[in-house]
């Protein structure tokens, strides 16, 4: 499993998050994703780590490794 490394753009009131990968793609994070990380909080410019299930959706928002 490769992870891809990405910078939170914006941290949304529902609990999800707007992230910019390194390739310069921006990829919506749903809540579901964003608590299965165990963030309490995000905050725009913090680095982290996508984690995508078998159908490529964002499952897991990780701390970066």
């Amino acid at each position: 499993m490769a992870l891809e490394q990405a910078t939170v753009s914006a941290h949304h009131p529902d609990g999800s998050a707007t992230v910019l990968r390194d390739d310069g793609v921006l990829v919506d994070v749903p809540a579901a994703a964003v608590a299965s990380g165990g963030w309490r909080v995000l905050r725009a410019g913090q680095r982290v780590a996508l984690e995508r299930g078998e159908d490529g959706r964002v499952r897991v928002l990780r701390r970066p490794v």
